[in-house]
């Protein structure tokens, strides 16, 4: 078995790891959202690491995979949106064992997810993301668990190939991947400072360290230099930072119950508790100049 193959098996051994029942339960509720049309859910983000007993005080992340836009949505509008610019992102609550769940997820099809971990791929978004651990939650046939675990190897081969020159040859795994990570943030608009990358590397290191091993074989000595590699780097930081403010825009036209999302987040920060109206959920750029007075008023921001 050559590096790539066994970085593929490695990844898709990852994948088929259990997750808690609450996981699942929410897993399901985004699934049946565009059942026609949904492939797989994929699990990522911070919650990984946490026990079941947090998960109601946290926000899941997933990414929903379909095969046609059209079937995922009622309307052409959101089809569109998310095939030009992918992907759509939407709030959802779930409730399991008498606890409201809450997650965050993106819809993107199996192509584009695809082409998204390619090299020649500017957007930093999913290869950054996806060449850290991440769970098949649900998945409808057997045959997509190959395409998306090559895909997230090929994430992984995109990240230690972008770092290499960077660090040179002979660099240890944690300074590559930490490193990896560190242009990653600088290229998407984030809260987070550098600290997080090595943060991130020493939260899973031995895992780090042994794909960082299968990795450097199968991408090999790179005649790529430091300075071309920053080069790319200068202008994928322009891309991708572009292409994360377009996403941010498109959501406030698209992001399905972000009312209820940055009311929850107040909450969670803040303690306050605003009650809104169907019409508020239905207007959210109308209704949020009043809602924001209302906030401040009880004390949820100063």
């Amino acid at each position: 078995m050559d590096a790539r193959a066994e970085l593929t098996a490695l990844i898709a051994q990852e994948l088929a790891q259990p997750v808690p029942a609450a996981v699942r339960t929410m897993a399901e509720a985004v699934r049946a959202r565009h059942a026609e049309a949904a492939l797989g859910v994929l699990l990522y983000g911070s919650c990984l690491r946490k026990p079941e007993s947090l998960l109601a005080d946290s926000l899941l992340d997933f990414y929903l995979l379909v095969d046609d836009y059209k079937e995922a949505y009622r309307g052409a509008l959101m089809a569109l949106a998310n095939r030009v610019l992918p992907p759509n992102v939407f709030y959802l609550e779930a409730r399991h064992e008498g606890e409201i769940l809450r997650c965050k997820y993106a819809v993107i099809s199996l192509a584009q997810f695809q082409s998204g971990m390619s090299p020649a791929t500017d957007n930093v978004s999913l290869w950054a993301r996806f060449s850290q651990q991440s769970r098949l939650v649900w998945v409808r046939d057997t045959a997509t668990i190959q395409p998306v675990a090559a895909a997230c190897a090929e994430a992984l081969l995109t990240m230690v190939g972008n770092a290499l020159p960077l660090v040179g040859s002979g660099a240890r795994a944690e300074t590559v991947w930490q490193r990896a990570f560190e242009e990653t943030y600088r290229a998407e608009v984030r809260s987070e400072g550098l600290s997080r990358a090595a943060e991130l590397v020493d939260a899973d290191i031995e895992r780090y360290r042994r794909t960082f091993a299968l990795a450097g074989d199968a991408v090999g000595g790179s005649a790529t230099s430091a300075e071309a590699c920053a080069a790319v780097w200068r202008r994928r930081r322009r891309t991708s930072k572009l292409l994360n403010f377009a996403r941010l825009v498109k959501a406030t036209f698209t992001f399905d119950g972000a009312l209820d999302y940055v009311l929850w987040k107040v909450k969670r920060h803040s303690g306050v508790v605003l009650p809104v109206t169907d019409w508020q959920r239905r207007h959210p750029l109308l209704s949020a100049p009043v809602l924001a007075w209302r906030l401040y008023r009880l004390g949820a921001f100063r």
